[in-house]
């Protein structure tokens, strides 16, 4: 996380352990509870939609040499952010006994 100059880092990356264990804990208070544990993931899914919808792309460098460092900073603190969603497949293949499934394309 960038230094915001109205802001503190410290104070932010503290903040995000916080939320980050509290959401994990709400994931275990739903562990076997899938309609609860679907709902988490969507809202999480949501979250990452509108943070980078309302704040990340409007925030983006308009020179390319910004634009550069940018994507040099995302390439060596880990990637771009991203939420995998479950491939359906695998989901029937939890489901479904092998031999009952369709052939993958």
């Amino acid at each position: 996380m960038n230094h915001d100059p109205n802001g503190d880092t410290q104070t932010d990356n503290k903040q995000l352990a916080r939320i980050t264990t509290e959401i994990r804990t709400l994931a275990q208070q739903c562990s076997g509870d899938l309609d609860a544990l679907l709902s988490l993931l969507r809202t999480l899914e949501q979250l990452h939609r509108e943070i980078r919808e309302q704040f990340f792309e409007p925030s983006l460098p308009d020179t390319r040499k910004d634009l550069y460092h940018l994507l040099r900073e995302i390439e060596e603190t880990g990637g771009w952010p991203y939420i995998e969603r479950m491939k359906l497949q695998i989901l029937l293949k939890t489901l479904t006994p092998d031999s009952e499934l369709p052939p993958e394309r």
